[in-house]
């Protein structure tokens, strides 16, 4: 059996990691499976606090990593997995998860897939969405508002106080890791590009 190709994408919050990855599973003519980071939160009892005392999500720590290299290896070795299922307005995992195939193709994506060496050891092909601060602010405001039912003034203030700085310090050096870095949001002709490369897997 072939190994299957895997796509790591990263990018900070709000890049359009989860709307590249639907385009590219959407392009690519073979099965295709997506393993995204932020579903292996832990729960926020479990999580570090922030120096205001806050539970920080924005901290490596934050997600079980492990487990996702884990369920990534079984991917990898052609079996089907459970990954957990994470609730952003309760901040718990559900009790029950989902089911993730294995296909010919597997897509990981999340902020630090390409910070993590045991992800980026495991992936053929490494992409970083590298996007203005404020679009991706933006984004992750209305996102959180509409999505996650937080209110504006909790999305500033955490965006302030931990997510900025972990993606300066941490999120945005790890593009040095990336095979691409891409600084626009017309994914057309990087999907079709990727889709050539996947074909000659």
């Amino acid at each position: 059996m072939r190994k299957p190709f895997v796509i790591a994408i990263a990018g900070g919050s709000g890049s359009g990691k989860t709307t590249l990855a639907t385009a590219l599973a959407d392009a690519i003519p073979h099965s295709v499976s997506i393993l995204r980071h932020d579903s292996y939160y832990h729960g926020a009892a479990r999580l570090p606090s922030s120096d205001s005392g806050e539970v920080n999500f924005d901290s490596r720590e934050a997600i079980e990593t492990p487990l996702f290299v884990k369920h990534l290896d079984q991917l990898i070795a052609g079996q089907a997995i459970v990954a957990p299922k994470y609730d952003f307005e309760t901040h718990a995992r559900a009790t029950t998860g989902y089911a993730v195939p294995a296909a010919d193709v597997i897509i990981v994506e999340g902020v630090m897939v390409l910070l993590e060496p045991t992800i980026r050891a495991r992936t053929d092909i490494g992409l970083y969405l590298d996007l203005p601060p404020d679009i991706r602010f933006l984004r992750r405001l209305k996102r959180d508002t509409t999505e996650r039912g937080r209110t504006a003034d909790s999305v500033m203030a955490q965006y302030v106080s931990t997510v900025r700085p972990f993606q300066q310090m941490h999120v945005e050096p790890s593009k040095q890791f990336a095979d691409l870095i891409i600084n626009t949001q017309d994914f057309t002709r990087l999907t079709k590009a990727i889709v050539k490369l996947t074909a000659c897997q």
